[in-house]
């Protein structure tokens, strides 16, 4: 426990040290980069790698700051992805089954044509074995975690069907990458790594405890801080890879209430320290004409990458739209491919020129990626009557029919402020006429078994309104109480376009967001910030009034 803990402020006492003079200014000018494209309608993530890009051009080199701001960053990312994450999932045959089946697929692949074409003599690729081209493919068919979380919470589809099974195939990719760099550096974990495995699944309790009493302010972020920075180090002392350290200890605490209040704690601590590892990714590039050739050429791959994404979907029974939104989001290359490549150059199985083509495939994948999944809707509107004919006969048993029966208002959404209004209207005239909906399993199971009606379902996706028995709509309300906005929107969207015609309420946190839904086409808002004083001074005087009412003459 001492060497663990000295550890730990070890890792902390050289992020603060490493602060060299130069980065606070490339800080500054990934902020204006990320603004820029943020205008412009894309992510700032695009904007901090093309920071970094600019900036290797220009001849500088990022400093220690900037490299442990990136580690910190990808660790507290994997942690709060294990927070989120029901290892059931992963044992879905959409899951897995896609996973590995693409993986093979695409290694073999890109592996055998990098290989044939080997021999037309193009720059970098004359020099290439069976082997070699085997693990540029292996390389080449990740799919990047990052850039697919920061998508999902953009919008909104981190707890949708199609959010889940993405970062489930994400994570068994992530699980095979660390498999790999366990056995190319010939490390083996430490006698120790099974005992400590088995001591943290004892500790679980413990770590719920600590969770429960650690209050809703600084001192829950520092636990968050503590258990991703200690499963790092501690899994990095067993021989273990760090990351999946991070990983595992968000795992333990994956099931309890209190973790997703933990994730959205650390979220924006999360996104400032990723904006150091989008731009080291970009200052590592050294471009020339032959490695920018040879990515360009990579580029091409994208399209039959994600086709083969949406076949498999489609063969393991998600629904088209579903099938699509989720091959979208994995339309690009990941980080763990340099990662992949670092190990390779360094071990001597590829040559360095490697290194510096595929970051720039990833770069560039990420920014064609982007506007796709920016007008992810819109794609799909275009190319789903095409795709329609690879979809399976049978549904999954989240997109089988719904039977509303004789319900008047549906509730969107069964959070704290969900389930607040799901608990008035019931104890109201609505008794037998409400209806909650929420993508969260664990979630609704806990409404269910309290005797409550709530339905599994994404609300934002077109495809839940079509489950929606024709005969059945008798809805008169809608109210849109999740907590992201973009999620209120798109709902509101597909319920408008399914025909609902009745009176939509939203809450809202920020005034800029009502007029947006006001556009599509919701009546009235909520501001949960500007309106709860006002709600709670008028239930003070309510019972002011009815405390005087019985008490007076």
């Amino acid at each position: 426990m001492h060497e663990l803990t000295q550890e730990l402020y070890g890792n902390l006492g050289t992020l603060l040290a490493s602060i060299d003079y130069r980065d606070p200014i490339w800080i500054i000018v990934a902020y204006l980069f990320g603004f820029i494209v943020w205008q412009i309608g894309l992510p700032p993530l695009v904007g901090f790698l093309l920071a970094g890009f600019v900036l290797n051009m220009a001849g500088a080199s990022g400093g220690e700051f900037i490299h442990e701001m990136a580690d910190l960053g990808v660790t507290l990312l994997l942690f709060t992805i294990g927070l989120k994450l029901n290892v059931r999932q992963l044992l879905r045959p959409e899951v897995w089954g896609v996973a590995t089946a693409h993986m093979g697929a695409i290694s073999l692949g890109i592996g055998a044509l990098l290989w044939l074409l080997a021999g037309f003599g193009i720059p970098l690729l004359t020099g290439l074995t069976p082997a070699s081209a085997l693990l540029l493919g292996f390389a080449l068919s990740f799919s990047s975690t990052v850039f697919a979380v920061k998508v999902f919470e953009n919008k909104g589809g981190m707890g949708s069907q199609y959010g889940r099974v993405t970062i489930g195939v994400l994570i068994v990719q992530d699980i095979a990458a660390v498999v790999f760099l366990a056995a190319s550096t010939a490390k083996l974990p430490s006698p120790w790594a099974a005992v400590t495995l088995f001591g943290l699944l004892a500790s679980r309790p413990l770590l719920v405890l600590l969770l429960k009493r650690a209050g809703h302010g600084e001192l829950l972020i520092l636990y968050g801080l503590v258990l991703a920075l200690g499963g790092s180090t501690l899994f990095e002392l067993v021989g273990l890879k760090g990351d999946l350290g991070a990983l595992f200890f968000g795992v333990l605490l994956a099931q309890h209430p209190k973790a997703s209040e933990l994730a959205k704690a650390l979220l924006s601590l999360k996104d400032l320290f990723l904006v150091g590892f989008f731009l080291s990714i970009g200052m590592a590039v050294t471009p020339s004409w032959a490695t920018a050739g040879v990515a360009s050429l990579l580029l091409l791959l994208i399209p039959a990458k994600t086709l083969l994404f949406h076949v498999l979907f489609a063969r393991f029974r998600l629904r088209t739209r579903n099938a699509t939104l989720a091959s979208l989001a994995l339309a690009n290359f990941s980080e763990f491919g340099l990662i992949v490549g670092a190990i390779a150059v360094s071990n001597q199985w590829l040559a360095q020129e490697w290194l510096a083509v595929l970051a720039i495939t990833v770069v560039l994948s990420f920014i064609i990626a982007s506007p796709l999944n920016i007008y992810a809707n819109s794609v799909c509107q275009r190319l789903c009557p095409w795709l329609y004919r690879l979809e399976h006969n049978q549904r999954l048993p989240e997109d089988t029919p719904l039977h509303l029966g004789n319900t008047r208002t549906l509730i969107c959404g069964m959070g704290r402020i969900g389930s607040g209004a799901y608990r008035q209207l019931e104890n109201s005239d609505n008794q037998g006429t409400v209806i909650g909906v929420d993508f969260d399993d664990d979630k609704v199971k806990r409404h269910q078994q309290a005797g409550h009606r709530v339905l599994h379902g994404d609300c934002s996706s077109p495809e839940f309104w079509h489950r929606i028995h024709p005969d059945e709509q008798h809805l008169e309300t809608l109210l849109l109480c999740m907590p992201n906005h973009q999620a209120n929107l798109k709902t509101a969207e597909a319920a408008r376009a399914w025909g609902f015609k009745g009176h939509v309420s939203a809450v809202i946190k920020y005034p800029e967001e009502a007029p947006q839904l006001d556009k599509v086409g919701v009546n009235s808002v909520f501001n949960i910030y500007a309106e709860l004083g006002g709600s709670f001074a008028q239930n003070v005087q309510h019972k002011l009034a009815r405390s005087e009412g019985k008490t007076g003459y």
